[in-house]
């Protein structure tokens, strides 16, 4: 897997471990093959780091954005707090809510099952700089394969330009496997995406048939699901692709799709 830009790092809550998408195949960020920003994710743009002296603790400032995307296809509706606080209540499977504008520092989330708030699924601190994310919860409840954990991604809401839209690809189907994105005759824009792996790609604003094949060498695997899609110019773009491709085998009766959300527009 190549290094990713910077800004497409995802660092799992509470570990060290960074993991990253690879762009379009040769190095491309568009459909066409262009150039991509590979820097390291270590450098800059990740999540957020305290920095302690003897004397006191440094908090970021600014205004974070947060929004939460329920991603987990065994887990029941959900109610999210912040700092103890309901800020998000019955949250369904596949929703994406709004953004919501914190304090930039430190901040405790809990997710609970929906109406039970002593039945917490996930309670941690969070460090958040000024900047826009997206809490994804991935994973499974009653499965040891894949364990229920908290995505928190940065996301790149700036201005694509012209007429390119910007697509970010979320992998979290817990039983699909790597995956090539391809569009068109062929065309790739994501190669060998892992499970919780995501990553940003740039495409000129048009209408597209996304198709998810399992990851080959020459990107060129069966087509298991297709969608179609359209991109505006200027417009920032999430797809996570959710549920299981054999749900008959799988804890829940969530079939395989792909959840195209806006994030922002100029």
């Amino acid at each position: 897997m190549s290094d990713i830009n910077r800004r497409q790092a995802i660092a799992t809550i509470g570990g060290a471990a960074v993991v990253g998408l690879a762009g379009c195949a040769g190095g491309g960020d568009d459909a066409n093959g262009g150039d991509t920003d590979t820097d390291s994710p270590t450098e800059e743009g990740g999540m957020g780091t305290m920095t302690e002296t003897d004397e006191e603790v440094m908090t970021p400032s600014g205004t974070a954005r947060v929004r939460a995307a329920h991603m987990s296809p065994d887990a029941p509706n959900v109610d999210i707090y912040v700092d103890g606080s309901a800020a998000l209540e019955d949250v369904p499977f596949r929703a994406v809510s709004d953004y919501l504008e914190v304090p930039a520092g430190p901040h405790q989330f809990t997710i609970t099952e929906a109406g039970n708030q002593d039945n917490a699924v996930f309670d941690q601190e969070v460090p958040l700089e000024a900047e826009d994310y997206t809490l994804v919860a991935a994973g499974e409840l009653t499965s040891e394969d894949t364990d229920f954990q908290v995505l928190p991604l940065v996301d790149d809401n700036s201005d694509p330009g012209g007429n390119q839209a910007r697509l970010r690809a979320v992998h979290v189907s817990p039983d699909a496997g790597a995956v090539d994105v391809t569009v068109g005759a062929g065309a790739v824009l994501f190669d060998g995406v892992g499970f919780t792996d995501a990553g940003y790609v740039s495409v000129e604003a048009n209408d597209y048939t996304a198709q998810i094949r399992p990851d080959t060498m020459e990107n060129d695997g069966e087509v298991v699901y297709d969608a179609d899609v359209s991109l505006n110019g200027g417009t920032v773009y999430t797809a996570f692709a959710s549920g299981y491709l054999s749900p008959d085998d799988e804890p829940a009766d969530e079939g395989f799709e792909l959840t195209v959300v806006q994030d922002a527009s100029t």
